[in-house]
């Protein structure tokens, strides 16, 4: 790494300066100020060993209510069959599947922060990592409840396996989208639940060796493996870790891709299009980072970790959340001009009862935040303020929660004969379960901030050394330019 220069003639300032006026400023730092590794340490674990504020309380208390709500209302769906939610013969999908897509596409930055960066050696990833890859297996455990419980007899979920059976030729029907959906959510859950644990066990064993009561050193004893930090513990542990990232990078498109053919296999106006694997997944990232950017700006805030999670990381973040923005505004505009260009009257009425149907509201709020909300982000005040980029990242979960709601209930609600038109109108129970799976993710974060490290130990350590080793090389430069 490089130091940088930056032009300016005419300022005034104390670092060192070659025969042109050039200010000669060190590289940037992914860990502000000068720390030693016991610090970090300390830092990143003082949640785990201090006691909970009455801030941590309160989230807790309203998420785990919302949970309790879950656990009440799936039971009731149960009991009483999924005629309780708002469905009608035209509206066969609504909540359930919006939910499910939802949460598969929450999960997406993770595996993205986790797998794709780390081969690509991006060091800002190290401060969100850990939380982004715990995200994805909450919202993964959120998504895959939606599938079991539509198939009305959860009970029989072990028919959607193909595992070796005594039923005959009765086999898993292999061209239902439940069963892919099933396929994409195990393989999605095990890889990056892998990956997940796999990362901890060095600060698992950071924690083993400094915890003093009896039962907790026990369990981070269990759960480091006999960690012991040879050098030859940490070249395997590297060469595991770069394998696992190539194994999940191909998840990042073919997941999403599997769940968007759910619909782009179908003849439904407004699902039938070649473009939706693509947009799903830039969808997904999109929607993923926004929950990465509200969790750990919340994270940040309350647990104090500025020194860690720094502006830079979440300029980082805001300039992925831009550029997948984009990408889905484009996905927009194609299928539009698809469904104009291609001449079939059927899409072409779906599109334009999208923008003036009964649902137009659905489809302006879904454009307001997830077309018009990313452009705000080319402003650096604005990437620059906390505030706002949290304001940014609530309205990418919004709007892509409502995208997901056009695409499905708005393509079903006009069928292709007027006799099969219907209107869907949420009960109770979609808006119970709706809150119930945001109430059930936010427990399991905030119990996961509690008791494990949120932030990698090790990686922090990694980047705050590379990080003054690149000061102390840089240093005799600089001097040298002062004598100049």
């Amino acid at each position: 790494m490089s130091s940088t220069t930056i032009a300016t003639p005419n300022a005034t300032s104390n670092a060192p300066t070659g025969r042109t006026g050039t200010i000669i400023l060190p590289p940037p730092a992914w860990v502000d100020g000068d720390t030693s590794l016991q610090q970090i340490t300390n830092d990143i674990v003082r949640p785990m060993e201090a006691r909970p504020g009455k801030g941590w309380w309160i989230c807790f208390s309203l998420a785990f209510a919302a949970f309790l709500n879950l656990g009440g209302m799936v039971t009731y769906l149960i009991a009483n069959g999924i005629g309780v939610w708002g469905l009608n013969n035209s509206v066969g999908w609504a909540f359930d599947i919006t939910n499910f897509v939802f949460w598969i596409g929450i999960g997406h930055a993770g595996t993205l922060i986790s797998a794709i960066l780390l081969l690509f050696r991006q060091q800002w990833r190290t401060s969100i990592n850990r939380s982004a890859e715990a995200m994805t297996i909450f919202a993964v455990m959120c998504a895959g409840l939606f599938p079991a419980i539509h198939m009305g007899r959860p009970w029989d979920i072990f028919f959607m396996f193909p595992y070796p059976n005594q039923r005959g030729p009765l086999w898993v029907n292999f061209r239902s989208p439940l069963v892919w959906d099933v396929f994409a959510i195990t393989t999605y859950l095990t890889i990056s639940l892998a990956f997940w644990y796999l990362g901890m066990i060095p600060d698992l064993a950071t924690m083993r060796d400094r915890v003093t009561n009896r039962i907790r050193k026990f369990v981070f004893r269990v759960l480091s493996f006999g960690w012991n930090g040879s050098q030859r513990t940490w070249a395997r542990y590297e060469v595991v870790s770069l394998v696992l990232a190539g194994l999940a990078t191909p998840l990042v498109l073919s997941v999403h891709s599997i769940v968007s053919m759910d619909f782009a296999t179908s003849l439904v106006p407004g699902w039938h299009t070649t473009i939706f694997p693509p947009y799903f997944v830039a969808g997904a990232i999109y929607s993923g980072f926004g929950m990465v950017l509200t969790l750990l700006i919340l994270t940040r805030q309350t647990m104090h970790l500025e020194r860690f999670i720094t502006m830079r990381h979440l300029n980082m973040m805001a300039k992925v959340t831009m550029l997948t923005g984009m990408i889905v505004s484009y996905a927009y505009l194609t299928e539009f001009f698809g469904a104009w260009y291609g001449g079939n009257l059927y899409e072409r009425y779906h599109f334009i009862n999208r923008a003036t149907g009964p649902y137009a509201w659905c489809f302006y709020l879904m454009v307001l935040c997830n077309v018009i909300t990313p452009q705000v982000l080319w402003s650096k005040r604005i990437r620059g303020s906390v505030a706002a980029l949290f304001v940014v990242s609530i309205l990418v979960n919004i709007g892509m929660w409502f995208e997901r709601f056009v695409i499905i209930v708005v393509s079903l609600h006009r069928a292709f004969l007027p006799s099969g038109w219907g209107m869907f109108y949420p009960t109770l129970i979609d808006v119970g379960v709706l809150v119930g799976a945001f109430g059930m993710f936010f427990t399991f974060f905030l119990l996961f901030i509690r008791f494990l490290p949120m932030i990698a130990i090790w990686e922090i350590k990694g980047v705050a050394q590379q990080q003054a080793h690149t000061l102390a090389v840089s240093a005799p430069d600089q001097t040298s330019a002062a004598r100049a």
